[in-house]
């Protein structure tokens, strides 16, 4: 009748679910971190890491500039660098 068990689960359960709690728990924090986590410093963005020639093409597709501003501007890079 008493055989020295707690209800079926030995030692060796209870360390089972200890890590399997820390694990559960680990999970949700990272989870937390991923989902609230900011892409970097304040103030830093993927644009800032463009380079001119990139923004000025970027500019031309968004329709911010035309063709003939394109050309000018890219002309100016090109003897500035």
């Amino acid at each position: 009748m008493m055989d020295g068990s707690y209800g079926g689960m030995d030692g060796d359960w209870w360390i089972v679910m200890i890590v399997i709690w820390v694990v559960l728990i680990a999970a949700i924090v990272w989870a937390g971190v991923r989902l609230f986590a900011r892409p970097g410093p304040p103030g830093h963005s993927a644009v800032a890491d463009e380079q001119p020639r990139q923004i000025l093409e970027r500019r031309l597709a968004n329709g911010e500039i035309d063709a003939e501003t394109y050309d000018a501007l890219r002309e100016k890079l090109r003897v500035t660098h």
